[in-house]
Parts: structure tokens; sequence; C-alpha cells
């Protein structure tokens, strides 16, 4: 697929689900904030609560990039933490290599992220990671590698440029951007993720 195409893509799958995925689909969904197809201005229909369960379960599905077989094992895995499921479910997913290199600032889209990741791009404790699921633990350092430092992607990345479209920092991760170096400081809490989703009707759904 190419990068048109995969654009393309993530702005028809953001008015799908009512949420603005990347930076370009924000301004294609303040111009047409309804679904795609020819019925998209239509009003939606009285949905049902399976209806309403799945598409929040795509959002956030949609949002961290994954396919619906890492989505559930993430779900079960979630299942088995102490606590409340949904929280942990968010918690977990934003603790991914991937997650943690889009909220540094890295990349600017969560697709980018995974392929900064898989190009080989980013040391963990100053080990080349190239597994996007990689779980980070609270302490570790992640660095784009110095031989990668020099790029222009990374050099827009360390003058900020993706820092006008993405959230702020959250408070887990410590970011030294200029550097292209962040430290997970401590486990994300699910209030602090920026992530839009009810939770507790993803836990649901996978729960019926």
């Amino acid at each position: 697929m190419t990068k048109v195409a995969r654009a393309r893509r993530q702005v028809r799958l953001s008015r799908a689900l009512g949420l603005a995925l990347t930076p370009k689909a924000v301004k294609h969904f303040e111009k047409r904030p309804y679904p795609p197809g020819e019925h998209g201005r239509a009003r939606r229909r009285t949905e049902s609560d399976y209806a309403v369960r799945l598409r929040e379960k795509q959002r956030l599905r949609a949002q961290y990039g994954l396919r619906e077989k890492q989505m559930a094992r993430a779900f079960e895995e979630a299942r088995k933490t102490p606590g409340l499921t949904g929280e942990a479910l968010v918690e977990n997913l934003e603790t991914r290599l991937d997650a943690l290199v889009l909220r540094a600032g890295f990349a600017r889209t969560i697709l980018q992220a995974r392929q900064v990741v898989v190009h080989r791009h980013i040391l963990v404790d100053g080990k080349i990671v190239d597994r996007p699921s990689f779980k980070v633990k609270p302490g570790q350092t992640l660095q784009i590698k110095p031989r990668s430092q020099a790029s222009d992607q990374f050099r827009v990345a360390a003058a900020g440029a993706h820092r006008d479209v993405l959230p702020a920092v959250p408070g887990y991760l410590d970011v030294q951007l200029e550097k292209l170096s962040a430290v997970l400081t401590r486990r994300p809490k699910r209030a602090e993720v920026p992530v839009t989703c009810e939770v507790q009707l993803v836990v649901e759904y996978y729960s019926r």
C-alpha cells in the first residue's frame, strides 16, 4: 500500500469511527464530520448495544494501530491483571514501545512510530529493539540510535516539529527531545493516557 493510500485509509477510518487518528485526518474530519459513503450524512439509526461496544473497541484498536488478534490478546492479559480490566488494558497498551515512541514526539502518528521501531532506529537501554509490541518497563530509556539521529526525519522530530499535533507529554515520560531520548519513569495511569475510549464498553464487548 502506498503512503497516499495509507493516508486516505486512515482518513476514511477516522470518519467511520468519529475520531481523528492522524493530523491529516483532523483537517478532513473538520470538513466532513460524518461517516464515509453516500449515506454518511444521514442521521444514525438507534444503534444496538453490540454496535456501540464494537465501535468503542474499534476506536481503541485504531488508536494503537492493532490487529484484532493483538487486541484480543491484550484484553486477555489485562483480565489477569489486578484491578479494573479496562484501565489495565489501556495502561498495558500504553507501555508498548511504539506507543511510547509516539508519546515522546519521535514520530507523528502511531503508524510512523511503528515504522521507526521496525526499521531498527530505537534503542532501549542501549540495545536495538525492533518489536513494536515490546513492553517498556519503568526506569528504561528509549532513544533514537546515534547513527539515525542525523537523518532529516529525526532532526525534524528533535526540533519539536511533531509537538503541535500531539498531546502534551504525559507525566509518566521524561523526554529530552533535543537528545531524542525518553525515560518511562513509572507505569501509566488510565486517566492520563491520551486516548479517547470508554473502556468499560470495550470490556463489555469482549465479555459478551
